[in-house]
């Protein structure tokens, strides 16, 4: 059965690089059987947080943030894909995560980091696990990370050299880690209510 993932992308800049990594996961995700949807927070568009959706009552919070909430909340689990900006999180990508809370609740989530250097996002990854358990979510352990993104990737957003190689092989086992812990997680939440 399909498994609907949506992947997270938070950067702003004019000439984003880590939008390239977003679409081939998607892609990626989708080749295998699963529905993959990207999530780009500069096209929906989040004003800084100012109130969580649950801050809202029934019916009065913003549209896009609404229907948000509901994509997140019918979602299997998530791929955050998280550029390293100064040694720590892409901002853009952390004032949409924050909008929500219960809607992730219970699902699993895993991280694909990357940078234009040869770290791949590390320090991001690592500030991103503690910050998606706190968010309710279970962060599974294999890591997607890829490094000099800048030369990953040709311009019809192919993989290309020896960065676009170590990612395509690394790719099936951060998949199959997701896609575990989303039927796990699937099949719990079918046996009982989660308890909030």
């Amino acid at each position: 059965m399909a498994r609907d993932i949506l992947v997270f992308y938070g950067s702003y800049r004019r000439d984003r690089q880590g939008i390239k990594l977003a679409r081939w996961i998607v892609e990626a995700l989708q080749a295998r059987g699963d529905n993959a949807e990207l999530i780009d927070a500069k096209v929906v568009d989040l004003p800084i947080l100012d109130r969580r959706f649950s801050d809202y009552r029934d019916g009065e919070a913003p549209a896009a943030m609404a229907e948000l909430a509901a994509r997140i909340a019918a979602a299997d689990g998530f791929v955050f894909v998280a550029g390293e900006y100064n040694g720590g999180l892409q901002p853009g990508l952390k004032n949409l995560t924050d909008h929500f809370l219960e809607q992730y609740y219970w699902r699993p989530a895993a991280i694909a980091s990357y940078s234009a250097g040869p770290f791949a996002g590390i320090k991001s990854a690592t500030a991103w696990r503690s910050t998606l358990a706190v968010l309710g979510m279970v962060v599974t352990s294999t890591p997607l990370s890829l490094a000099r993104i800048g030369g990953a990737f040709d311009a019809d957003g192919k993989l290309t050299g020896d960065d676009g190689g170590r990612l395509e092989k690394a790719f099936p086992r951060f998949a199959d880690d997701l896609g575990w812990w989303i039927d796990a997680a699937q099949a719990q939440r079918e046996k009982q209510a989660p308890p909030y």
